[in-house]
């Protein structure tokens, strides 16, 4: 039985994969570094202080991991603060889900720009208890931040519904022992072997209220 649900953030709430990408390349190149074909994917998931990370050594970007990190959240929230780029449906489905369920959000973004996103959207007053990878051991494909949210809503892993988009989301929410619904992006799909790993597969998430009722 579901006790609580989790949801994701990038790619769930907020079409926001291809404005991390945006920022992220154009630091890159105008220090000096590099953009690779595979950047996006790689980065996909991972903690801010994993990604950071990457773009130093992988990337070459000639500034410690802390101020890329740094810059790219300054950035990320001018834009976010001009445009949220918010999901079809995302707004009203997190309010109809609170009225019943316990709300975690469990992300990869940095903790300053969850808190924007929820205070911008409203929906601060919806969600328990919110976790950012950088607050834990390990980004996703890890267990460790959906893990830490189930903790702080004092429920089970296993009695939370994930509520996930991508590969490593995917992975992650079903390392940590929980019911993993898939809504894909067409964009930034995720791969068939983590789709197979998925509960539940869904095309849009207005239908996961009525899917959460059966």
């Amino acid at each position: 039985m579901i006790e609580a649900v989790v949801f994701d953030l990038d790619g769930i709430l907020i079409d926001s994969e291809h404005v991390w990408d945006e920022v992220r390349q154009q630091l890159a190149e105008e220090r000096g570094g590099r953009w690779t074909e595979t950047a996006s994917r790689d980065m996909m998931g991972m903690s801010s202080l994993e990604w950071s990370r990457y773009m130093h050594e992988v990337l070459g970007v000639p500034m410690a991991p802390e101020e890329i990190s740094a810059l790219v959240v300054e950035r990320l929230g001018e834009r976010y603060r001009r445009d949220l780029p918010l999901l079809p449906g995302a707004v009203q489905t997190v309010r109809t889900l609170a009225v019943r369920w316990p709300l975690g959000l469990a992300s990869s973004s940095n903790r300053p720009v969850i808190d924007l996103v929820v205070e911008v959207t409203g929906l601060a007053p919806c969600f328990r208890a919110t976790v950012s990878s950088e607050e834990v051991g390990r980004g996703k494909p890890a267990p460790d931040v959906y893990l830490e949210a189930a903790r702080r809503l004092d429920v089970e892993p296993a009695e939370c519904a994930a509520v996930e988009d991508s590969t490593n989301g995917i992975r992650s929410a079903k390392s940590a022992g929980m019911l993993v619904i898939v809504v894909p992006r067409p964009d930034f799909p995720p791969t068939d072997d983590s789709l197979d790993l998925a509960d539940v597969e869904l095309p849009s998430l207005t239908e996961l209220p009525v899917t959460l009722d059966r």
